[in-house]
């Protein structure tokens, strides 16, 4: 009662059982600056551990050998010899089999294999990681290779094929990098990885016991070559395909845009949403992943900070939909034209503001879609979460049958978007909701402001196809004229035609047997359909420019796997490791060809070398010689930059009767000398006195190694056993 003298005595606190606690509302917790996201990249101690073993142990000693090669090959020399002393004629020819067989096309048939298993299996991911990782390490070979610039392994006769310089030993680095990209994109984690892991370090140890067994590597050369094969990939498959968010799993295969939601990253997303939206996740499960190609749509029971536990829906982003939607839009760019003007999102905080955005634009607007209650970050611009109202009790509209009300509220939902000046551009079964009797709209990722008329016809076209799916089409019709006009209704089926329906509506239609799409046609007045072709010149620059790009990946990658080895340096008349390594290619040769000096405009182009042949070539600059070379020439109609090679070969090759080849036989050896230069032209390098081009005893490299290394160059005037 009003004044009661009551009201402002304290009350008696009510009994225990009477008592409601309700939770207490915190501030949403802020992550700290420096703080790591929900889901941070990391690539484990293991990976850490591998890449400083790259630039303290291959580096390092790389630089070292630059310097020096003595100190490594006295290191390796008793370890070489060790193996060797076992060889025997049967031994020989099984190991020098299982080298070339390896090193040659073993190789790139396995990688080739790796690449076809992964895109069977659809792991786009993990090729794309695959093949940057394959990129690197073609990339940082080389110059550890030219760095290193060392020779093959002496005191020992080399019985297996090589190409170049030995160290790092590139089959070997690409044979551990193809071996782990078996592992990392084909094996499921856990135990069977493991028991991989032990099967790859296995097979590595044999390929380098073969190969120094063969005289061809030195054990820290295969060493260097195994670190790096498998830091490169280790490292980026652990940064950018984590086994716990992308994990590699047999089964039933889902579209790539889904993500899994276990392991690290439902952990991420289930904290994320408790520091920045207040939501304790009781349980998150995968939902209408058939009708969703852009995202991961996820339903979420939560309590929220009063304690209350509600469902709610929300969809995870990451980059690869960045990267699908840009491809999408390119590709329907040189299939079908610019019928609209789409410019592709850039990065996924973009993807997620947008799509709250039209959440909330649409909502205005009084659509009957999701309230949207916040984005979520779970790593910055890399993976987000945006959440919205879940319709509880709803059913996707290709599982109800419905009435002429909801009929009625699909075609008003069209006409109301095209009122306000807005197009969802993705009606389909799949984003069109029944509760309670009532049409709910969901996934307004798509939705365009001031879209083109086009794709305004379309949706109406769309959204009576799928009214149709659960009803008629002449009942559809009748209910449309109420809202558009017969050549409106006309416009819509002359613009709604093949890809102009999403692929979900297209299969429905499909399985329902009626065409749906010719029934219309035949209600509304006649005319011409809207051509979807439309050329352009960005269009047909596009389609060629992504034909080119296309064709120079694949050679690129190809080439990943047929490397060419074999370069070595300039081959100058000194004791460089270039001739010593000649020396090793022909041991038989007694006297090496090399390069003193040449005639002005001339310059090496290339120099390699492999067991058994040296070749280098040497190029003279313009046709005419040039403003003051001092070099005329006069070549043919369509003629090129003239070229002198020259090859050392333990035999003469037969050259029958060209002119343009010369043969020069030394002891043990043979010079090839060709020049495609006219008679009578010069200067052109040659082995006259002022020709520039000379010899190096072998002997003078033989004492050079004996005094230097204190090892042996093997082969003429040095024998091994």
């Amino acid at each position: 009662m009003k004044g009661s003298p009551l009201e402002g005595r304290p009350r008696a606190p009510a009994p225990a059982e009477d008592v409601v606690v309700v939770p207490e509302v915190h501030h949403r917790q802020r992550r700290p600056t420096g703080a790591p996201p929900p889901l941070p990249k990391k690539i484990g101690m293991t990976g850490v551990l591998w890449l400083a073993a790259v630039l303290v142990i291959v580096v390092s000693c790389v630089v070292w050998l630059h310097s020096t090669t003595g100190p490594l090959d006295r290191f390796d020399a008793p370890i070489i010899r060790f193996v060797t002393s076992a060889r025997t004629p049967r031994l020989d020819s099984l190991t020098s089999s299982l080298n070339s067989v390896g090193s040659r096309w073993g190789l790139a048939i396995l990688g080739l294999l790796a690449v076809a298993l992964t895109a069977a299996f659809r792991r786009w991911r993990h090729l794309v990681v695959f093949l940057v990782s394959l990129a690197v390490l073609e990339i940082v070979l080389p110059g550890l290779y030219m760095t290193a610039a060392r020779p093959r392994p002496y005191s020992v006769t080399a019985i297996g094929h090589w190409e170049g310089f030995s160290s790092p030993s590139q089959p070997v680095a690409a044979l551990a990098a193809v071996l782990m990209g078996f592992v990392y994109m084909l094996v499921v984690p856990g135990r069977p990885r493991w028991y991989a892991k032990l099967a790859v370090v296995a097979i590595l140890v044999g390929v380098a016991l073969n190969r120094i067994y063969l005289g061809v590597d030195h054990p820290t050369d295969l060493a260097f070559a195994v670190i790096l094969g498998v830091a490169i990939p280790v490292a980026l498959f652990r940064a950018f395909t984590p086994s716990d968010v992308f994990p590699v799993r047999y089964g039933k295969r889902g579209k790539s845009a889904h993500l899994d939601v276990g392991g690290r990253r439902g952990e991420a997303i289930r904290r994320a949403m408790q520091e920045q939206l207040g939501f304790t996740i009781l349980e998150m499960k995968l939902v209408g992943l058939e009708g969703s190609g852009g995202s991961t749509p996820l339903k979420l029971l939560v309590t929220d900070e009063e304690g209350v536990e509600r469902s709610v829906f929300a969809k995870l982003y990451a980059k690869n939909h960045v990267r699908a939607d840009r491809w999408y839009k390119l590709g329907r760019l040189m299939l079908y034209g610019r019928l609209e003007d789409e410019t592709p999102f850039k990065t996924v905080r973009r993807f997620v503001e947008y799509e709250d955005y039209t959440l909330r634009l649409l909502g205005e607007y009084g659509f009957p879609t999701p309230a949207p209650l916040g984005i979520v970050e779970i790593t910055p611009e890399s993976e987000y979460l945006i959440a919205m109202e879940f319709f509880d009790g709803a059913d996707e509209i290709g599982d109800v049958d419905i009435d002429e009300h909801v009929i009625d509220e699909g075609l008003a939902m069209i006409r109301r978007m095209w009122d306000v000046g807005l197009a969802h551009r993705d009606i389909k079964p799949a984003n069109l909701m029944v509760q309670d009797g009532r049409l709910r709209l969901i996934d307004v990722f798509f939705v365009q402001v001031r879209p083109s008329p086009w794709r305004q016809a379309v949706d109406l076209g769309n959204m009576m196809l799928v009214l149709a799916l659960r009803s008629d089409a002449q009942t559809v019709y009748e209910k449309a004229l109420g809202y558009f006009t017969p050549e409106e209704l006309s416009e819509a089926f002359a613009a709604t035609r093949g890809v102009a329906s999403p692929t979900q509506l297209r299969n429905f239609m499909k399985r329902d047997g009626r065409d749906l799409l010719e029934q219309f046609r035949s209600l509304v007045p006649e005319r011409r359909p809207v051509t979807i072709q439309r050329w352009s010149l960005r269009r047909i620059g596009m389609i060629l420019l992504t034909l080119i790009v296309v064709a120079a990946s694949g050679a690129f990658s190809l080439s990943l796997f047929f490397p060419s080895r074999g370069d070595v340096s300039t081959p100058s008349c000194d004791t460089n490791r270039t001739m010593i390594l000649m020396a090793q290619a022909v041991p038989t040769a007694e006297q090496l060809p090399c390069i003193r000096s040449l005639p002005l405009g001339w310059s090496l182009t290339g120099a390699t070398i492999a067991r058994g042949r040296a070749t280098f070539e040497l190029l003279v600059m313009g046709g005419g010689g040039g403003h003051g070379t001092g070099v005329q020439l006069q070549l043919g109609q369509g003629g090129g930059s003239p070229v002198v090679d020259v090859t050392l070969t333990p035999t003469c090759p037969a050259t029958g009767d060209d002119p343009a080849i010369q043969t020069i036989e030394i002891p043990g050896g043979c010079i090839t000398y060709r020049s495609s230069l006219p008679a009578g032209v010069g200067p052109v390098p040659s082995f006259d006195p002022a020709g520039g081009l000379s010899y190096v005893p072998r002997s003078q490299l033989v004492t050079f190694v004996d005094q230097g290394e204190e090892l042996i160059l093997c082969g003429a005037g040095a024998p091994c056993s």
